[in-house]
């Protein structure tokens, strides 16, 4: 790479060369000086200066000719042409062939070293901005390299499984239960609780004609509802004690915390809504935004339903769990107050023994650990017993 000292000085009038060559080297510059373009593209071939001073008119090949080939051959070195001739469509031509500044005699010799300044410091941003683009791509080509080997390894664990569906549906699957189980083993006065919330969920679900992507939203929603708990302190998630009001503030949260959470990972941002909208009611009551009606999607217009017949029917450290009789009349008073009354009567549409068979079946393990996998016994020996793929 040439020193940023060194400059090359064109120009036909031994004078003028002469005083760029004092006033360069005074500024503490390495000039050498040429007297024609002919001259100038022989020392270029022997050196790479990073900055030539031009004059514009001279025998042979003028100055823009000169900034041509320069530009075509050195396009790293900067150009900045001096002429006698105040001439608009001159400077207009120079420029527009990459001339770094146009200067017009007679001029101020501190104008020449301020114009060759500028054009150095715009050279070195030009060279490190290649640099660093440069860096990137070799980091992009790099990180790409090692992510197809990466997934080249998984893609090799495909045959392992015995399920139509592929590595990805699985790990999805595996990594949303993961996260549930993870707060669940945190929030132990709700052990299976989301679990049991989801096959509710899509119970209802399906009695209300949702399409086969619905019911995965519903699915990853419900299964992450709390997930924002992982941010509420231990101090007042475990309370076995009624909180207080500042308590059930930072409880709130939750509902935020977990929405942003999931908000940014593609394919849990439909699910992300359910999570924000999880603790609202239906008369607009409920919280973070106090939506009403249509306003809650229709995921946590579900939701609201099951998850309130479950924490009923589940004992918790401060009261024994209600009857499934006396949980359905709660339900029923709030009908079009806390609950989306559609749901509501298909909720009731559901035959009870379904509720106490999901129950049982998350607390005996029989799901062999996938919450995803359909409750229906028709799709026991089916090639595909696992309806919700996840994207």
């Amino acid at each position: 790479m040439p020193e940023e000292k060194d400059i090359l000085v064109v120009d036909d009038e031994p004078i003028i060369r002469d005083i760029l060559v004092r006033k360069l080297t005074s500024s503490g510059y390495r000039p050498v000086a040429v007297e024609n373009a002919f001259e100038a593209l022989d020392k270029m071939r022997e050196k790479t200066f990073p900055v030539i001073l031009s004059d514009i008119m001279m025998p042979g090949i003028d100055g823009i000719e000169l900034l041509k080939k320069v530009r075509s051959g050195y396009p790293d070195t900067a150009v900045v042409m001096i002429t006698a001739v105040s001439n608009a469509n001159a400077a207009i031509e120079a420029l527009k062939e990459g001339a770094s500044d146009y200067l017009i005699k007679p001029f101020n010799l501190e104008e020449i070293v301020m114009s060759i300044a500028n054009a150095l410091e715009k050279r070195r941003l030009i060279l490190e901005n290649r640099g660093y683009q440069e860096h990137l791509e070799e980091l992009v080509r790099v990180q790409t390299a090692e992510i197809r080997g990466l997934l080249a390894i998984e893609q090799q664990k495909t045959f392992q499984l015995n399920k139509a569906l592929d590595e990805i549906q699985v790990t999805y699957n595996t990594t949303l239960e993961a996260l549930s189980t993870a707060l669940d083993y945190r929030d132990n006065v709700t052990e299976g609780h989301s679990q049991r919330v989801v096959k509710y969920s899509i119970e209802i679900g399906k009695a209300l004609g949702l399409k086969d992507y619905d019911l995965e939203v519903l699915a990853r929603g419900t299964l992450l509802h709390d997930i924002g708990k992982i941010g509420v302190p231990d101090s007042i998630l475990r309370k076995p004690a009624i909180l207080t009001s500042e308590e059930w503030g930072e409880m709130r949260k939750h509902v935020e915390y977990g929405y942003r959470m999931l908000q940014g990972i593609p394919f849990l941002k439909d699910a992300s809504s359910i999570v924000l909208h999880h603790q609202e009611r239906y008369d607009g009551a409920g919280y973070p935004q106090g939506l009403k009606r249509d306003e809650i999607v229709i995921g946590a217009r579900i939701f609201a339903i099951v998850d309130t017949y479950d924490s009923m029917t589940t004992d918790r450290p401060y009261r024994k769990a209600l009857t499934d009789k006396d949980a359905r009349e709660e339900i029923l008073l709030g009908r079009n107050s806390q609950f989306d009354p559609v749901v509501v009567d298909t909720f009731f549409k559901i035959p009870e023994q379904k509720w106490s068979t999901i129950k049982e079946d998350v607390a005996g393990s029989k799901y062999n650990n996938s919450i995803f996998r359909s409750t229906d016994k028709t799709a026991v020996n089916e090639k595909d017993p696992v309806p919700l793929k996840l994207l």
